[in-house]
């Protein structure tokens, strides 16, 4: 399968400040956050759509506008970006997304982000019944890191069970090694 297809977008999904600072900051965020700028890179190299999704509340914890809800400090967002507002797990629920990529000529997408068993999945298995196939970038994608979910205690075909995800690991692994050479602090931890 081919890493990047001409009718894709990549979906960053809630890679928020308030998800990679104190107490719920994600597992290595900033390893990730590295990881999905090279995804959205090389997006943008071959003219793909880039969106971004940004959970947010009214009140409270990711209430839009506050420094929490704010994209993570590191993650490259360029200007023609696109930017979604979300308030469900479901990126595509109360929102402009299907329609701003059905207008690009989306037909397939590429997803990474925060919260894997959280956003990532609920918007994953609605993009499915949408009809958009899925792909998931495993080392740019994230679990919820806490003491009894900690991605350290869960093997990689656990985590990835799901048979809605097409999981782009013989790309990465390409990918891995050529990046490796300009950039070792981006090997992954062994499993």
């Amino acid at each position: 399968m081919e890493p990047l297809h001409e009718k894709s977008a990549v979906l960053v999904i809630d890679v928020q400040q308030g998800l990679c600072v104190g107490d719920g900051a994600a597992f290595q965020c900033a390893a990730t956050i590295e990881r999905i700028n090279l995804v959205t890179g090389r997006a943008r190299s071959a003219g793909l759509p880039v969106v971004f999704v940004q959970h947010e509340s009214s009140t409270g914890y990711l209430e839009h506008g506050t420094s929490a809800w704010q994209l993570a400090v590191g993650l490259d967002v360029k200007p023609h970006d696109i930017k979604v507002r979300k308030t469900t797990p479901d990126a595509f629920l109360r929102t402009d997304l299907e329609e701003v990529i059905r207008k690009a000529g989306v037909q397939k997408l590429i997803i990474c982000g925060m919260h894997s068993e959280f956003c990532i999945n609920t918007t994953t298995r609605r993009a499915l019944a949408l009809g958009f196939p899925v792909v998931l970038f495993r080392m740019a994608t994230h679990l919820q890191a806490t003491a009894q979910f900690h991605p350290s205690k869960l093997s990689p075909t656990r985590t990835l069970r799901w048979p809605i995800f097409q999981v782009l690991a013989p790309a990465w692994l390409w990918w891995q090694a050529q990046i490796s050479r300009l950039q070792p602090s981006l090997q992954p931890a062994p499993h």
